[in-house]
């Protein structure tokens, strides 16, 4: 969930597993020359890999602070969608139809479908994006990044949080073989005897079937186990911090945590996998890893990682933009902390000066939330992908935009 996590998930090998990692596309770069950033989009980096992805993640941070996105911010994201119900990356020229030519996948949709079931009166946006990706589930219950490429555990989670926020049971949403997308990640996860790398999750097996431990896609895949969205609440404490058999969602998640907070005990903090950088933070994937922990493990064991991040992710926030600024508001949000109080900064009001004024920003009441109106201003709800080497077209993993998966 890199920059799942956080704002392109490339994957060529496989995204958030994502680009392994971070490589994030600053916000503060120039856009391409031939590409104009719309104005009701979050950000203004070049947004060919990411605009869908950061704009779906900026709405879900924003409704988990009680902010309304702006209507025009809204319509951009729902204009963005093909008829047959998937999202592309970004589309330059929403009025032109999509094509057989048109680079969809299922990052990119199942993103866009959790921010619009969260910004409400999108019934029928969500609805013909659940079933595109519905269409597009693979034999074995899983998701790729691109339609018909093999599974992987980003794209299969960040799926199972779209159905979920949409209304369906995950579990029930299988393929013809009769596997869901929670089967797809059990067959991912590795055992309790494995070592270091007990309960982790692969993003995907290698040529020759063997798994290998990925922080990202296990991130992913405690919170796709969870069908708790981008923006999990906080969990229980459990019994035992111990990597337990099974093969249930509850012991993927659980064991999936394990593995996440036993390495954040060594750091505080996940390390970058992008070579040259093995010796550097990975901001994004320490920020889904706090969120995963908390949803799965109560916060326990994220006290100390979050006030890491409180001190050090700041300036890579500032740095990578909208999408960013939402993981860190997922952390807050799951470890109950508040996001307008991290380490001084106020995260809610740095992202929403990436974008359109919001439409709203008092806090809704719960009320509210169940009263949202169809005009694109309405109340918004719910991994940073970071595009380096984005090779959509090959597969790519979780976290839509750049987020390319190396094994960790």
């Amino acid at each position: 969930m890199n920059i799942r996590r956080s704002a392109a998930l490339v994957a060529a090998t496989v995204v958030i597993g994502a680009v392994s990692a971070q490589a994030a596309v600053a916000d503060s770069a120039s856009p391409s020359p031939k590409v104009v950033v719309p104005s009701g989009l979050y950000g203004k980096s070049d947004p060919t890999y990411d605009g869908v992805w950061r704009q779906s993640l900026a709405f879900v941070a924003q409704d988990t602070a009680g902010v309304q996105p702006a209507g025009k911010a809204v319509a951009w994201l729902t204009g963005q969608q093909c008829e047959n119900g998937g999202f592309a990356a970004f589309r330059a020229d929403p009025g032109t139809a999509c094509d057989a030519k048109t680079p969809v996948d299922s990052n990119s949709t199942a993103a866009a479908v959790q921010a619009l079931a969260a910004v409400g009166g999108r019934d029928g946006e969500v609805a013909k994006g659940v079933g595109w990706l519905k269409k597009n589930q693979n034999a074995d219950g899983g998701w790729g990044y691109n339609p018909g490429g093999a599974s992987d555990g980003n794209s299969t989670s960040v799926v199972l949080g779209a159905l979920a926020a949409a209304g369906q049971k995950p579990a029930d949403v299988k393929s013809d073989s009769g596997k869901s997308g929670l089967d797809a990640l059990a067959s991912l996860a590795l055992p309790c005897s494995d070592g270091k790398s007990a309960g982790a999750l692969s993003y995907q097996p290698d040529k020759k079937g063997k798994l290998a431990a990925n922080a990202d896609a296990t991130a992913a895949g405690v919170l796709g186990a969870l069908g708790s969205g981008f923006a999990p609440g906080k969990g229980d404490a459990p019994d035992a911090y111990t990597c337990e058999d099974g093969e249930s969602p509850e012991d993927i998640a659980h064991n999936g945590a394990v593995y996440l907070q036993n390495q954040l005990s060594t750091h505080l903090y996940l390390k970058s996998q992008l070579a040259g950088a093995e010796d550097q933070p990975d901001y994004g994937n320490t920020a889904d890893a706090v969120a995963a922990v908390a949803a799965a493990e109560g916060i326990k064991y994220t006290k100390d990682p979050y006030a890491w991040l409180e001190k050090n992710a700041k300036p890579w926030a500032a740095q990578s933009g909208p999408a960013a600024y939402a993981q860190l508001i997922f952390a807050a949000h799951a470890t109950g902390n508040d996001p307008r109080d991290f380490g001084g900064t106020d995260l809610v009001s740095a992202l929403n000066k990436t974008g359109p004024a919001p439409a709203d920003a008092e806090t809704k009441s719960d009320n509210d939330k169940g009263d949202k109106s169809d005009d694109g201003g309405s109340g918004f709800g719910t991994w940073w992908i970071v595009g380096v080497m984005f090779v959509a077209a090959v597969g790519a993993g979780f976290l839509i935009s750049g987020r390319k998966k190396q094994q960790l």
